[in-house]
């Protein structure tokens, strides 16, 4: 193994000791209870399976069968997950087929940060994943259900499911994956006509045009932002089937894939002798496998808080620091859109998943020693399925590249370093992308131009008054303030001004898309403004200094200025109405800051973790 990958490693175990303690422990007293609705008394289970047919209600009561929980986030708004329309009744065919049963568990809610990008709307998103964490393990808690099929592509999505899994994680779980669009009208122009629409050059309808042509059909979005950055860090952990992530819908391929994933819950439930629940897949060096898999691909930076969260279910310490270094031993092997101009299904067809698992696991920034869904070891991922004489196997993945502008050659990666920083200083904490820059670093120093929200950014750039260089600071856009909404509108007029020649960076406690791209982003910053962070006292025209070589982020005000100062005030009322935004109010002041996960659902958990050994 790579030292510093084993360095990390074993940190994560160090400084997790009692918390994955409580945590197996936890899962070991759920097992215990057997097969789960043995545990319910005849009134329960005479409801858990009234509306199973005649053979499932005595396989069911006989304990001979295995029942599989299907959760799904189905809606036909989003283009990737309308695909699972239909896929409850093809699980529940392929599971009975193989002598078990399955039963639809419930469904959770699944927003789309694309059609609510700058809207109110979107401050609801990042809050989205706990809810959607909380609905799925209400439809696990009937306690009927030996193992799990998780239905899930988009951005909080796919972690609010892994974050239900695990507190259910002595049951074996499956991620079902329903791939993406075919490629649509290339990322790189989409980005230039939206750029073109930010200057004025183009109009709505030439805007709208292209958006269509882009998002043009069922399936994930093709840039490789926080869905598709989902799909792959799943299966880097062995949670989906080997090479099934970016397989499109519709394709005979996929409907086999999906027919498999069924089959393959009921071989590893308790009521076998392969039994392999997600709580013992997912331990530090999935983790870490999951985490090398999202910095070598120059994945979404909303991992950072993401995986932070999904670690804390499952009893593991994760931070930013760990996220750094392994930054720093990971080569940047992928050029997919924003980091390149490539999209997912290039990247599939010059090698995918299998190539890249291959690469890392022969460099040794892979932990090959780690359970999976398809058992022990995750160089069986380095195999890809196929379909021959109409039967689904799996082959030898390729062994280099196809195309080496997308996949790079092990010896000659794009970058030495995976490309994202951690940045400190007396403005707290943030993290910087620069996979996507211009240049594998930023060293930028300028005056900062402040703004309480992002809709007074918009009439600042339209009135002429950030055509300077600038270091762009957009506060109260945190977790507490606002939910920490995406400012991804923020990104076509901050490249027109960079194609004006200006030096510009961004410095927000809010996040970026996980398609943040050529802009210098400092995101995150945390302790941010509405609890206090330095950030609430930057005055226009103060120098922001931003450094991704030392890691530093620095506001260059005295310290004995700072003291003098007020933190900044804002009424927030207006941003806390409307579009179901009072509803959340309870969920706003408990999560936790950007580093810690952004996550309101551990707050008793460090209490409940020293107590339960």
């Amino acid at each position: 193994m790579n030292t510093i990958v084993q360095e990390v490693t074993d940190r994560i175990i160090a400084r997790s000791k009692v918390s994955r303690a409580a945590y197996l422990a936890k899962i070991e007293r759920a097992r215990r209870q057997g097969p789960q609705r043995g545990s319910l008394s005849c009134g329960n289970m005479a409801h858990g399976f009234a509306a199973c047919g005649k053979e499932d209600k005595v396989g069911l009561r006989n304990m001979v069968k295995a029942n599989i929980a299907i959760i799904s986030s189905y809606n036909d708004m989003l283009s990737a997950h309308q695909p699972y329309e239909d896929y409850p009744q093809k699980l529940k065919k392929a599971i009975s087929e193989v002598g078990s049963v399955a039963q639809f568990a419930g469904g959770v809610p699944a927003m789309c940060d694309g059609v609510t990008q700058g809207n109110p709307g979107m401050e609801l998103s990042l809050m989205s994943r706990d809810n959607i964490a909380m609905a799925a393990t209400i439809g696990l808690s009937h306690n009927m259900f030996d193992g799990a099929l998780m239905m899930g592509i988009c951005d909080k999505i796919v972690p609010g499911l892994l974050l239900a899994a695990l507190s259910f994680g002595h049951l074996p779980t499956v991620f079902v994956p329903a791939g993406p669009m075919p490629s649509g009208l290339p990322n790189k122009e989409k980005a230039r006509i939206r750029q073109e629409f930010a200057e004025g050059k183009v109009g709505r309808e030439e805007l709208l045009d292209a958006e269509s042509e882009s998002y043009h059909s069922a399936g994930t979005c093709t840039f490789y932002g926080t869905a598709n950055s989902n799909q792959l860090v799943v299966e880097v952990m062995g949670l989906h089937l080997p090479g099934s992530s970016f397989v499109n819908p519709g394709t005979e391929l996929r409907e086999e894939l999906t027919n498999a994933a069924a089959r393959q819950v009921t071989r590893i439930t308790d009521l076998g002798d392969n039994y392999m629940p997600i709580g013992h897949i997912v331990d530090a060096k999935a983790m870490v496998n999951g985490l090398i898999g999202l910095l070598a691909t120059g994945g979404s930076t909303n991992h950072t808080m993401h995986l932070v969260a999904v670690a804390r279910a499952a009893g593991f310490i994760v931070n930013w620091d760990d996220f750094a270094d392994l930054s720093r031993a990971t080569p940047l092997m992928t050029r997919i859109y924003p980091n390149g101009s490539a999209d997912i299904n290039h990247f599939t067809a010059a090698g995918g998943t299998s190539l890249l698992i291959k690469l890392l696991l022969d460099k040794g920034l892979l932990h090959n020693d780690v359970n999976t869904i398809c058992g022990f070891g995750l160089e069986r991922y380095t195999q890809e399925p196929r379909i021959i004489d109409g039967e689904l196997t799996w082959v030898e993945g390729a062994t280099e590249s196809f195309d080496k502008e997308v996949i790079a050659d092990s010896n000659q990666p794009f970058q030495e370093n995976a490309g994202l920083s951690v940045l400190s200083g007396n403005l707290g904490r943030a993290i910087m992308k620069t996979s996507a820059l211009s240049q594998p670093y930023c060293k930028m120093k300028a005056p900062a131009v402040v703004f309480e929200d992002q809709y007074s950014f918009d009439a600042a750039f339209e009135a002429g008054e950030l055509s300077k260089d600038c270091i762009v600071v957009v506060r109260f856009q945190g977790p507490a303030a606002l939910g920490m909404p995406e400012l991804h509108r923020l990104t076509p007029p901050l490249g027109v001004l960079q194609d004006k020649g200006f030096k510009v960076a961004l410095v927000t406690d809010g996040r970026m898309s996980g398609a943040s791209g050529r802009v210098p982003a400092a995101i995150h910053v945390t302790p941010e403004a509405f609890t206090g962070g330095v950030i609430g006292k930057i005055h226009n025209g103060d120098i922001v200094e931003i450094d991704t070589i030392t890691g530093e982020l620095i506001l260059h005000v005295s310290e004995a200025e700072l003291a003098k100062r007020t933190q900044a005030k804002i009424d927030l009322t207006l941003s806390h109405q409307g579009m179901g935004r009072e509803f959340f109010a309870g969920m706003r002041s408990t999560l936790t800051g950007a580093e810690e996960g952004a996550c309101s659902l551990f707050v008793e958990l460090d209490r409940l973790d020293s107590v339960s050994l």
